[in-house]
């Protein structure tokens, strides 16, 4: 996901690189569900992704963790990334075949219990996931088994794409909000009265505190620990990995983190993902720019790894 959308985002070339997403979408939802997915894939990894940047993005975010990989391997790790990214838009896109085949899903995992317990009591809940397999999949999941659950997303860059995008999410069950001060009230009432609410952590906040991800500095936004603390929700990470026929997942509800401080929190949520992303490389979104080159030596001193454990070199 891209930055809010601006006058920036709705130029023509904007309007026009939407107008082909479209396309593709299109031709893509008239295909049979499988088929659909693996062109979205194709399309993706072999088109969409070499033209925007995407793939030598992936590619070198993947040296930066992995310098002592083969070349080889860094190329088909980026490949598949670019092929997870375009079989998750599409997938998205397709409300009612994808719900169904999330309803038969059965989520599992130690933070389901705490997840029945509070909607029983009407607790808040964070579902925090990153960027993984597809991130709307364990959402759809829980939905299907009558849990109501928003989201707070930030804006796609192109204003035109992100109008009918934001639908798709909305789709899904829940109130959606985007980032910035009218998404966030929204976001803080629904939490307030008991909701469950999902937050991507996983790409880079300017402002955000200096922990690891990936044995790496990166600047990591602190608001999801800092409203579970504030309204003592629980705070659970989720995930929905990719199973090797590409088309169905594996949803995995962890353990709560415990309430400790907001960057004891965040970190110990930085680390859940990246166990499933060494475990899963090419199912999380390396075309992000997770990591900001212009750190400078005091910065990358003092980033902070506080879970416990020292950073990953």
């Amino acid at each position: 996901m891209g930055k809010t959308a601006d006058k920036r985002g709705r130029g023509p070339a904007a309007w026009l690189g939407d107008r082909a997403v479209r396309g593709l979408i299109a031709l893509a939802l008239a295909l049979p569900y499988a088929t659909r997915i693996r062109f979205a894939g194709w399309a993706t990894r072999r088109i969409v992704a070499p033209l925007a940047g995407y793939m030598r993005r992936a590619r070198s975010n993947l040296e930066l963790i992995y310098p002592d990989m083969p070349a080889r391997e860094r190329r088909r790790i980026a490949a598949a990334v670019c092929d997870n990214a375009g079989r998750t838009l599409i997938e998205n896109y397709s409300t009612r075949d994808f719900l169904a085949r999330m309803a038969k899903v059965a989520p599992h995992g130690p933070g389901l219990a705490t997840l029945e317990q509070a909607r029983a009591k009407g607790r808040p809940v964070i579902l925090v996931t990153g960027h993984f397999g597809n991130y709307e999949a364990a959402r759809a999941a829980l939905v299907a088994r009558g849990y109501a659950i928003g989201g707070l997303y930030r804006p796609m860059r192109n204003a035109y794409f992100n109008t009918h995008y934001e639908r798709t999410m909305q789709a899904f069950g829940g109130p959606v909000f985007p980032q910035g001060r009218r998404g966030t009230a929204g976001f803080v009432r629904h939490l307030k009265q008991g909701g469950m609410l999902v937050i991507l952590t996983d790409q880079h906040h300017a402002a955000g505190s200096y922990l690891t991800f990936m044995g790496h500095p990166a600047r990591t936004a602190p608001s999801a620990a800092e409203l579970a603390l504030r309204y003592d929700a629980a705070l659970i990470p989720f995930y929905a990995t990719r199973l090797p026929d590409g088309l169905n997942f594996d949803i995995a509800i962890e353990a709560p983190i415990p309430h400790t401080t907001p960057d004891e929190m965040m970190q110990a949520l930085n680390d859940s993902l990246e166990a499933r992303v060494r475990a899963r490389p090419e199912q999380w979104f390396w075309v992000h720019r997770r990591w900001k080159p212009g750190l400078d030596t005091a910065s990358r001193q003092g980033a902070k790894h506080v879970s416990g454990a020292a950073p990953r070199q």
